[in-house]
């Protein structure tokens, strides 16, 4: 086995430009601060109401009350966003969890005093708020977030029930933290060393077939031992689910994330058909194609990320990866160069893992009047350098809407993984360009891993999330009838080339997803194959492509995904465009055939 990747000198954050230790007075002033504001709000309860019948004044009243949620937002996203950065790299830390919980338990209650002010903007007609816009023109810079706002109309409670949820789900909340320092805590002896999850995880895409074997086992054995407990969170977490869906009159479980999303249940839909059409083609054939340049007959599932052959994989240096990345986006264009190169040149990236830090990766955006942190487990291969440039995508995209301010910057999940998806692609193709001939099969084999894991395999794990809360309708599953589900639709999609052992359906615990964000994972396949259809809009013209680009980054959340893509010529509600993508897809699995 090739040495461990060193992490030492790996770059750390630094959270100081938020605050400097949870007993900042800044934190309290700024909680202060959110508290006052929305008090100053909830003085203006029931004058949306009073002055519907007087255009300008309404618009002028709807314009000052926005300018304060907004405000409002910021003071108090700005505390929630230090407590969940700081707590991720230390959930062996119980005295920051506390700190998270309790913030969550004060924020909900700061929050409660101005949740009349959106509910009152609903329950004004569309021709009374279009004549108050009209009337007071500084308005009509919210129209996006009244947009949004707006939406979730049909579907709102009571202001009493909005409150009661509000103020309760910092305790519902807990059940996700539980779920991730029992994952965070856990770890497994093997051949002598106690790895932890990040460790493990790594291990199975690592070049020794015995190593990867005994990773599998171990992690198997963990997440069994735990999976009774995990089970218990998830079924708990679905069933508070079910109950507020059914009091909003959400029509189906993944109906309140497409809300969110603002994308249409049809479009989702249309894309599940279309990759689900192409597992034969894409999944099935290509692991069978792999056991065959592997010598197998079969793969066991832990080789499914496995080198090609048994030579250890190259490793990138973190100034390689660096590197890589910034040269990447310089081809792009040089505004995304030079913003990535800021996150470097500040200690804005927590990259180097270590005990009680949890596992993945994100870009945190903060607030608008904040930068982001980027957070990742690098442990030097091409798919962390891949993760690297997916999470700096994110965070370029975040600065760029942060002129928006925080609201307007918000952007849908389908459209915010576009950019840290195009990322990835612009990588990938300079480590294609750059090697030789005997690499560009292991590349190749790579991308195509990354494509079934980001698409496929997403919307795999869309399906199961789904048939778990048609299920979690008729009574609690345990543990056991959970895996079931899991290993019916992982062996649907991954096909009969990949053997899934009696440990594998314990697999489905460690995909915080589906407890912090159901619904949620369908948004990667969504971003993948938007993005193969830029990347190919980009090789017509790469001049031109590049500013238009940008401002459908800049744009944040105020355009719909439609909007957003309609000046490149793209409809996604249609499933000939998905398809398009999994042909895509397709023609890389032809190229691995004739390499093999």
């Amino acid at each position: 086995m090739n040495a461990p990747f060193k992490t030492d000198t790996l770059p750390v954050w630094r959270l100081d430009d938020l605050y400097a230790g949870r007993e900042d007075p800044r934190i309290a002033a700024d909680m202060d601060r959110a508290e006052q504001l929305n008090g100053e709000l909830a003085r203006l309860e029931g004058r949306l109401i009073a002055t519907r019948a007087r255009p300008a004044e309404l618009g002028g009243i709807l314009d000052r009350g926005v300018e304060l949620y907004e405000q409002a937002t910021n003071a108090m996203w700005g505390v929630g966003a230090y407590a969940s950065l700081a707590a991720s790299v230390a959930r062996d830390d119980p005295a920051w969890s506390k700190f998270e919980s309790d913030l969550r338990t004060r924020s909900a209650r700061i929050a409660s005093l101005s949740l009349f002010f959106t509910l009152e903007i609903n329950r004004l007609e569309d021709d009374e708020l279009e004549m108050a816009l009209k009337a007071h023109k500084p308005a009509q810079r919210w129209r996006p977030w009244l947009r949004r706002v707006r939406a979730g109309r049909p579907h709102e409670l009571s202001a009493d029930l909005e409150k009661l949820l509000l103020e309760k789900a910092p305790a519902v909340a807990n059940w996700g933290r539980l779920t991730d320092e029992t994952l965070a805590k856990m770890s497994a002896r093997v051949g002598g060393e106690t790895l932890t999850l990040n460790d493990l995880l790594n291990r199975m895409s690592g070049p020794d077939a015995e190593a990867r074997k005994a990773a599998a086992a171990a992690l198997a054995k963990a997440l069994g031992a735990r999976a009774p407990q995990l089970a218990l969170s998830l079924n708990t977490l679905a069933f508070e689910k079910q109950v507020e869906d059914r009091w909003r009159r959400f029509p189906t479980p993944a109906a309140g994330r497409h809300l969110a999303n603002e994308v249409d249940a049809e479009a989702v839909d249309a894309l599940e058909a279309a990759v689900v059409d192409s597992y034969e083609s894409v999944s099935h054939r290509y692991y069978a194609l792999k056991a065959r340049a592997m010598g197998r007959t079969h793969l066991d599932h832990w080789d499914r990320n496995s080198p090609l052959d048994s030579a250890p994989p190259r490793l990138y240096t973190w100034d390689e990866a660096k590197g890589i990345v910034l040269d990447s986006f310089e081809a792009l264009a040089p505004q995304f160069a030079d913003t990535a190169r800021t996150f470097f040149a500040q200690p804005w990236i927590d990259a180097r893992p270590r005990p009680g830090k949890q596992m993945g990766a994100y870009s945190h955006s903060v607030t608008a009047e904040r930068h982001p942190y980027v957070f990742l487990n690098y442990m030097g291969e091409r798919r962390d350098v891949l993760t690297l440039a997916h999470e700096l995508g994110h965070a370029v995209h975040q600065t760029l809407c942060r002129p928006l301010g925080t609201l307007l910057a918000d952007t849908p999940l389908t459209l915010a993984e576009t950019a840290s998806i195009f990322g990835e692609g612009l990588v990938f193709e300079k480590l294609l360009a750059e090697a030789s001939k005997g690499e560009r099969r292991g590349l190749l084999a790579g991308k195509i891993e990354d494509g079934i894991n980001t698409v496929i395999r997403q919307i795999a794990f869309h399906r199961f999330e789904t048939r778990f809360h048609d299920a979690r309708r008729n009574g609690e599953l345990s543990a056991d009838e959970i895996g079931a589900l899991w290993m019916q639709m992982m062996s649907e999609s991954l096909g009969p080339a990949v053997r899934l052992d009696r440990g594998y359906r314990h697999y489905w615990a460690y995909i915080s997803h589906f407890v912090h964000a159901p619904f949620y994972v369908y948004a990667y396949a969504f971003g993948d194959l938007l993005v193969r259809a830029l990347m190919e809009k980009r090789r017509d013209d790469p001049k031109a492509f590049a500013p238009v680009y940008e401002k459908l980054l800049s744009a944040g959340g105020t355009r719909t995904y439609v909007e957003a893509l309609a000046p490149f010529g793209l409809d996604p509600r249609r499933k000939a465009f998905w398809a398009a993508g999994t042909k895509q897809l397709e023609r890389l699995v032809d190229e691995f055939e004739a390499l093999v």
